[in-house]
């Protein structure tokens, strides 16, 4: 394949620097040092980090009386020596909670309230002044906009949302805090969103951004669908962040759109198309779609951040779902951490860009 080379030692974070902060999430080795490559990829083009998982409840908190930091504390000592901004992810979700969590919380919610607590505040108030962002709520929403049917909505009813974010200020009154999604595209569900921080605002509870998680395919959403979304989330005053960033190229059936890790579909050879490769066609279509949507973000000043979920394709989460056992292709770096063609485009687009605002 003819690809238009863009200069492979230029560092995105270079590049994007007058406009936000771009980065990746980072997977368990990563953290621990057992994946130079990516380490050195991340070192080299990226200003911010989250973790995939080692922040979710059943890692660091897998027993009433028990927290294991000691990969968190591995990742934010990452950050510090890099000198990153270190953002967590995520302290209230419905999926990897420990079973006890919720154990004899149904008609006690003062008790679920007295759990969300302690666990926010000692997680959060452990990395205060070091974990600069975080994911306070994730996934309240259904894509219809109606609430999540969860144990925290069921238990706790739409207060859960306003107690989390109360509480991570408290822990850290510094610290940026979040609201997570995906989907937000889609008019029913960001209405939800606006509606519910648009009231949080209202009682003076602070939520400093909302991000759209991002998880998109080669052709849906479309442009106009994500500058809707940035435009109308930035209504509410919040900054605006796209948080989990991967471009799918594989099929996907409709319902399997978004980021539902619940559910899941058996591999066929009709749904991993390109296990022996990328095809020239797909390799252009990854190209153009980042490089539109990465100049649609620079157009946009109240987007705020960037982070691509995962480093490298052999990283990424969407080896494993929806489809187990897929081997996939969404990111800038190959499965071998070389810069693809859609990096090339990436660069080429910015460089583009700033070049016409110079």
């Amino acid at each position: 394949m003819k690809e238009s080379r863009a200069d492979a030692s230029a560092a995105l974070r270079d590049i994007l620097k007058d406009h936000f902060l771009v980065g990746a999430a980072l997977n368990d080795n990563q953290i621990a040092g057992k994946d130079p490559g990516a380490v050195a990829i991340v070192r080299r083009h990226f200003n911010t980090i989250t973790p995939e998982n080692i922040l979710k409840w059943e890692e660091v908190h897998p027993k009433p009386d028990r927290f294991d930091f000691c990969a968190p504390d591995q990742f934010v000592g990452l950050g510090a020596w890099q000198g990153l901004f270190v953002v967590g992810h995520t302290l209230v979700w419905h999926n990897q909670n420990p079973r006890w969590l919720f154990e004899g919380a149904r008609g006690d919610p003062e008790l679920l309230f007295s759990r969300m607590r302690e666990h926010i505040h000692t997680v959060v108030g452990r990395y205060r002044g070091r974990v600069r962002g975080w994911d306070v709520v994730n996934e309240a929403f259904e894509d219809d906009g109606t609430w999540r049917k969860t144990p925290w909505y069921t238990t706790l009813g739409e207060e859960f949302v306003a107690r989390a974010f109360e509480f991570a200020r408290e822990a850290d009154p510094d610290a940026e805090l979040y609201y997570n999604d995906y989907n937000l595209w889609k008019p029913a569900k960001r209405a939800a969103v606006v509606r519910l921080v648009t009231s949080l605002h209202a009682r003076g509870i602070r939520v400093d951004g909302i991000g759209e998680q991002g998880h998109w395919l080669l052709e849906e959403p479309t442009l106009h669908q994500i500058e809707a979304t940035i435009v109308d989330l930035a209504k509410t005053g919040a900054k605006v962040m796209i948080t989990e960033l991967d471009i799918d190229p594989l099929p996907r059936p409709e319902e399997l759109v978004g980021a539902d890790v619940g559910k899941h579909i058996e591999l066929t050879p009709e749904l991993d198309p390109h296990a022996e490769g990328v095809p020239e066609d797909v390799q252009r279509k990854m190209a153009q779609r980042y490089a539109d949507v990465f100049s649609l973000f620079v157009k946009h000043r109240a987007v705020s951040r960037v982070t691509l979920w995962g480093v490298t394709d052999a990283d990424s989460w969407l080896n494993h779902w929806p489809v187990p056992g897929r081997t996939n292709h969404p990111l800038l770096w190959d499965r071998l951490g070389q810069p693809k063609p859609a990096f090339h485009a990436v660069v080429e687009a910015l460089t583009r860009t700033a070049s016409a605002g110079a």
